[in-house]
């Protein structure tokens, strides 16, 4: 995380993974900011998909550009057409016209640069590339940093580091409690970026036989990157068995179980509406991750 730097005792970053997309994440994760009545920092760091703002609305504040890497491009004045970028280019990125001018595809581009270095007549450019966009947006529950790669853009490990040290530098502005962190999913770079140096990892899981792989995965990443961590098991009641399966697994790994979450039908009720599930219900779901939320922050070193 490089200069990434905490803010004492009472800031505590609580990252929400898991280990594929649709567990139900970004809405726990929602729910989490609403319970922390405006003391918490919220990041989205799930770039490639981000959905939070979905849910937050958030107003922006402030936009930045995202650079990172670069892409060639062929300065057709100079350009002699002799063909060596084409035959040196592992990616297949060299179009030649009809006319026997040279064009670079950006998606196919690795950025690698060996056109540039080998062209004869120094017929190549090598910009920064523009990757996407950063924000600092004003929510109802506080202040949101969260980010948006482009298409087939590469460097979301990065972009995720940017919004975790954007939103903590934002957190020690403000004097907040929590930065909590809707995670990247699965186990690649983007998620190792989410969770390194955080204070507590919740990872959501669901009973099917792929949501008890998945959690075994990312389990054993959060172990590598020492980082305390806990499960819930989001609609238990549809499979109580696997429930709990995953329960047992997480005991026997050291895992805490934070509590689980029954099925119902108002978390899409809720999304529909734009509401974090609390906001929108006051049943038992709200009570479910109410209740995950106190053990969190009870248990985790991060109560106020």
């Amino acid at each position: 995380m490089g200069n990434y730097q905490k803010a004492g005792e009472r800031m505590k970053e609580i990252v929400v993974i898991s280990g594929k997309g649709g567990t139900g994440k970004t809405s726990i994760a929602a729910s989490f900011a609403s319970l922390a009545g405006g003391t918490a920092v919220l990041a989205d760091c799930d770039v490639d998909a981000a959905d939070l703002h979905l849910i937050l609305k958030p107003h922006i504040k402030q936009r930045t550009e995202f650079r990172s890497g670069h892409r060639a491009v062929i300065v057709n004045s100079k350009c002699t057409g002799c063909g060596t970028c084409e035959n040196l280019c592992r990616f297949d990125a060299v179009r030649r016209a009809e006319n026997g001018t040279y064009s670079i595809d950006p998606v196919a581009c690795e950025g690698c640069g060996v056109c540039v270095r080998f062209c004869p007549a120094d017929a190549v450019d090598f910009p920064e590339e523009t990757c996407g966009e950063w924000f600092v947006s004003d929510t109802r529950f506080g202040t949101m940093v969260h980010a948006r790669l482009g298409v087939a853009a590469e460097n979301s490990g990065k972009l995720v580091t940017l919004v975790r040290n954007e939103a903590n530098k934002t957190a020690l502005k403000q004097g907040a409690d929590f930065i909590v962190v809707d995670g990247s999913p699965g186990i690649g770079c983007p998620v190792i970026a989410s969770l390194t140096a955080a204070d507590a990892a919740l990872i959501v899981t669901e009973p099917t036989v792929s949501g008890e792989h998945d959690l075994g995965r990312i389990a054993e990443l959060t172990k590598r990157l020492n980082i305390p961590t806990m499960v819930c098991v989001n609609k238990w009641d549809i499979n109580r068995s696997a429930a709990d399966r995953i329960v047992e697994f997480a005991e026997s790994h050291g895992i805490k179980t934070a509590g689980r979450i029954r099925y119902d039908k108002a978390v899409t009720e809720a999304q529909r509406h734009e509401k974090a599930i609390p906001e929108y219900s006051e049943g038992g779901i709200s009570e479910d991750i109410v209740s995950i939320w106190e053990f969190i922050t009870a248990r985790s070193g991060c109560d106020k």
